[in-house]
């Protein structure tokens, strides 16, 4: 396994909305310095959009919580029984593997490691059927329906939607002498390795990332996940009937 550059480690969990707060104190108790919450939308592949012609959105809440590799099992082990993961359709959580971290000289000492002590760090994560990779797009208000459109036909189980704004070289609107910051979607989109770079391309050309201003899509490593054991569970299934 490559080693862990940072000594630490980004756990993201998405849950229901008001179940924030059980993930970040279950985190805090043990040993984690906090959290940053979004707010967004979730979708699944078997979700009706509509009822009674009125969109149905599912609200979701978006909970980062970056960690040292010494305490990384025992914060995820939190975070798990505090929001459920291990039972259906109570939310996710995946881990990304961190490079390079700055910013936190002040919590080292308090649960966060030091770069020279990353190699101590080091650990054996446990060994999963199925490994994963985080797709991240980042669109124009208004595009994640395509995103999500099209991740769905290429075989997406479902994903979360977060609102934000950014600015680049092709977005300069300016009112009244002021530069317009255009408002974003942020698509998550979990998926198994091996359909990765389908869904990606299908991402592409659905929100035609391909044209200026459009925008971005990004793959991430995923480490190790929780709540999504149906996924295990159908592929094991299948392999026994092989």
């Amino acid at each position: 396994m490559t080693k862990n550059k940072s000594g630490q480690k980004l756990i993201v969990t998405i849950v229901k909305k008001e179940k924030a707060k059980k993930v970040v104190h279950a985190s805090t108790l043990a040993g984690a310095q906090g959290g940053t919450t979004f707010f967004g939308k979730g979708f699944r592949m078997d979700e009706k959009k509509r009822f009674l012609g009125i969109p149905v959105e599912r609200e979701r809440e978006v909970i980062l919580t970056l960690v040292s590799n010494s305490i990384f099992e025992s914060v995820m082990d939190a975070i798990t029984q505090a929001a459920k993961l291990n039972r259906p359709r109570h939310g996710i959580g995946f881990v990304i593997d961190t490079k390079n971290i700055s910013g936190i000289n002040h919590m080292l000492g308090l649960g966060l490691e030091p770069e020279q002590n990353a190699s101590e760090g080091v650990m054996q994560v446990e060994k999963q059927k199925l490994s994963y990779d985080l797709i991240v797009t980042i669109v124009n208000k208004g595009d994640a329906e395509k995103v999500v459109d099209a991740s769905k036909e290429a075989g997406a189980e479902g994903g979360t939607i977060i609102t934000g704004r950014g600015t680049g070289i092709h977005e300069k609107a300016k009112l009244f002498n002021i530069l317009i910051e255009p408002e974003k979607e942020v698509v998550l989109t979990l998926i198994v390795k091996d359909k990765c770079d389908g869904v990606l391309r299908a991402i592409e050309r659905g929100a035609r990332l391909d044209e200026p201003g459009r925008g971005i899509a990004f793959v991430l490593d995923v480490e190790r996940t929780v709540g999504i054991n149906h996924l295990l569970n159908q592929q094991w299934s299948e392999e026994m009937k092989e």
